[in-house]
C-alpha cells in the first residue's frame, strides 16, 4: 500500500498502474480497499485505485473528521498520482464520500458510480441506535452478538470471510469515532442536480440499511443519472456480496464513460 500525507493525515490506497482510465473505489464503514477484489478482476482494463478512507486500513486517525474532509483525502491523492479526471465509485459510506468529490471538485469528476448508498442525512432513530451499539462496541468490546449484527446489516446472507475477525482486532474507539461520523453527515439531497456528470445508481432490493427509495431518490436527483438499477437479493454492501450482477453494469457504464486518461 502507498501513502500520502495531507495536513498532518496520512492516507493509504492502491493503485494498480497502467494506462487505461482512472477508476477510484471508495469503500464502505469498516472495511477497506480489500473489499474490491472482485473489482480489481473485473476492471483489468482500468487503472484502478482505491483508497482507505479515514480512520479505516492504511488511514487511520484519531482526529476529529467529516466525509469533506474524506472527499478532500480522495482529491490529495489523485494529485499525488498527478490524475486530472476519474471516474469515481463508492459503495454504502463510500458514496457519501464520492457524492462530496463531486461536489467539491466537479471537474475531475468525470463519472459517478453510487452502490448501496444514500444522499440524505441519516435518520434521528437509526443514528440513536448506531450510536448505542458504537458505544457498547467500544466500552464492551466486539462481541459475538454485536459482530453478527453488524454482519447481517452489511452482508446479508452472503458469506462474511474475513471482514468479522478484521472487526474484532479493530480498535473500539475508531469503530465508534467512525460511527459517529457516519450518522452525522450533512444532507445532500438538495445539492444533487449539482451533479451533472454522468452517473449510476445501483442498490439491493434487500439492503437492512437503506431502502431501495433513498437509491430511487439519489437517482432522480441526478440530473445524467441512467435508470436505477435494483439487484434482486442483493445486500447492503453489495459490489462484495452480489460483484457479479454489480459488475455486469458497472463495467460498460465505465466503458462509455470514463474519462480517457489526459
Amino acid at each position: 500500500m502507498a501513502t500520502v500525507e495531507r495536513d498532518g493525515q496520512v492516507i493509504g490506497f492502491t493503485d494498480s498502474g497502467g494506462d487505461g482510465p482512472v477508476v477510484v473505489l471508495l469503500h464502505s464503514f469498516a472495511m477497506d480497499g480489500r473489499m474490491f477484489a472482485p473489482q480489481q478482476e473485473s476492471l483489468a482494463g482500468f487503472r484502478v485505485v482505491t483508497v482507505d478512507g479515514r480512520g479505516h486500513g492504511g488511514s487511520p486517525t484519531d482526529r476529529p473528521y467529516d466525509f469533506w474532509d474524506s472527499a478532500d483525502d480522495v482529491l490529495a491523492v489523485l494529485d499525488a498520482l498527478g490524475v486530472a479526471r476519474a471516474a469515481v465509485c463508492g459503495t454504502s459510506q463510500g458514496g457519501f464520500t464520492a457524492l462530496r468529490v463531486a461536489l467539491r471538485a466537479p471537474e475531475r469528476v468525470g463519472a459517478l458510480a453510487l452502490f448501496g448508498t444514500s444522499a440524505a442525512a441519516e435518520a434521528p432513530e437509526v443514528a440513536e441506535a448506531y450510536r448505542a451499539l458504537a458505544a457498547a462496541w467500544r466500552d464492551a468490546g466486539p462481541s459475538d452478538e454485536l459482530v453478527a449484527t453488524v454482519a447481517a446489516l452489511c452482508f446479508g446472507t452472503a458469506p462474511t470471510g474475513p471482514w468479522p475477525d478484521r472487526w474484532r482486532a479493530g480498535d473500539g474507539a475508531a469503530f465508534a469515532r467512525n460511527v459517529d461520523v457516519l450518522v452525522s453527515r450533512d444532507d445532500l439531497v438538495d445539492r444533487l442536480p449539482e451533479v451533472a456528470c454522468p452517473a449510476l445508481v445501483v442498490h439491493g432490493s434487500d439492503d437492512a440499511a437503506y431502502p431501495v427509495d433513498r437509491a430511487e431518490q439519489t437517482a432522480r436527483g441526478l440530473p445524467a443519472a441512467e435508470p436505477l438499477v435494483v439487484v434482486p437479493g442483493g445486500a447492503h454492501f453489495l459490489s462484495l456480496t452480489d460483484a457479479t450482477a454489480v459488475d455486469a453494469v458497472l463495467l460498460p457504464f465505465l466503458q462509455r464513460h470514463a474519462p480517457a486518461p489526459a
